[in-house]
C-alpha cells in the first residue's frame, strides 16, 4: 500500500521537530500476529539478515522501498486510531528489519505513541546496537524473533552473528522491557529438542519475556522467491507440523515460560 496519495499528504500534522526520511515497503491492518490487539503495521525495507524462511525477501533491498516521512505514516495512522483504541491495538513497525533505520523507526513509534496508541517493535535483534533509550523508551512490546541460541545454528539460518542479538535481549531484560519472543520451527532444521531447550534456557533467565510464539514453518510467499529470481534453499523442507510445534512449545513452557 502506497503513502503517497494527496489525501495522506494532507492529514493532520504531527508533535515533531521536523520530518523524518525512511524506506517503507507496505503497511497493512493485521490482527492477532503483530502485537496484541488489531494493529496498523509499518513494513519497513532493508534487511542485514538473509534467513533461510524467510518469507518476505522483497523487503530485503532498500532500493525495493517507497520514499516516505514519518509525518506521511503518522497521518495515515491518524485515520485509524479510534479503531485501534477500540480494538485493544496499536502501531508495529515491521521489516524488513526496522532498526536498520532506527531514527525514522523512532519518530513514527514516537508519534504513534503520543497520540495514545500502544507500540511495538517486530525485531530480530542484531542490530540492536541501534536502538537508543529515546527509542525503546517510545515502544511499548519489543517482538524478539531469536532465530536460535547456537551459533554456528544461527549463522546457518541468517547468514549473521548470533551475540549481536542475545546482547539486545539482555539489554531489553536490563531496561525491564516487555518483550515477546518469537521462534520460527524448520523441520530439520531448528527443531531438534536440544536446540529449543537451549533457547528456552536462555528466554527464561531474562525475566522480561511476557510469552513466547512458536511459529511453524510455512511454505507461503515461496513462489516470490522464484519472482525475484532467489534461490529457495528449503524447497525441499515441508511445513512444520502441529505435533512439532507442539513438542516445541510443551519445551518453552518447561521452561517455565508462556507460550503461545
Amino acid at each position: 500500500m502506497t503513502l503517497t496519495d494527496p489525501a495522506v499528504e494532507q492529514g493532520p500534522a504531527v508533535d515533531a521537530p521536523g520530518p523524518v526520511e525512511g524506506t517503507m515497503h507496505s503497511w497493512d491492518i493485521s490482527t492477532g500476529v503483530d502485537g496484541p490487539g488489531t494493529r496498523f503495521v509499518l513494513f519497513t525495507s532493508g534487511c542485514p539478515l538473509r534467513c533461510l524462511y524467510c518469507h518476505n525477501p522483497d523487503t530485503w533491498w532498500m532500493r525495493a522501498g517507497e520514499r516516505v516521512t514519518d509525518q506521511q505514516v503518522l497521518a495515515r495512522i491518524a485515520r485509524y486510531v479510534p479503531y485501534l483504541r477500540a480494538a485493544g491495538g496499536g502501531v508495529t513497525v515491521s521489516g524488513g528489519e526496522p532498526l536498520l533505520q532506527p531514527e525514522f523507526t523512532g519518530a513514527v513509534l514516537a508519534g504513534a505513541k503520543a497520540r495514545g496508541l500502544h507500540t511495538a517493535l517486530d525485531t530480530a535483534g542484531s542490530l540492536g546496537h541501534r536502538a537508543d533509550d529515546d527509542l525503546l523508551d517510545a515502544t511499548d512490546l519489543v517482538l524478539l524473533d531469536i532465530k536460535a541460541a547456537d551459533e554456528h545454528l544461527y549463522r546457518r539460518l541468517t547468514g549473521g552473528a548470533l551475540t549481536p542479538t542475545l546482547r539486545f535481549a539482555e539489554r531489553l531484560a536490563e531496561r525491564g522491557q516487555a518483550t515477546w519472543v518469537r521462534f520460527v520451527l524448520v523441520p530439520g532444521v531448528t527443531d531438534a529438542p536440544e536446540h529449543v531447550r537451549k533457547l528456552a534456557t536462555f528466554v527464561a533467565g531474562l525475566r522480561n519475556v511476557e510469552r513466547v510464539d512458536v511459529l511453524g514453518y510455512h511454505r507461503l510467499g515461496r513462489e516470490k522467491y522464484a519472482a525475484l529470481g532467489l534461490r529457495d534453499r528449503l524447497r525441499d523442507v515441508p511445513g512444520a507440523t502441529p505435533e512439532q510445534v507442539l513438542a516445541a512449545r510443551r519445551a518453552f513452557a518447561e521452561a517455565g515460560l508462556a507460550v503461545t
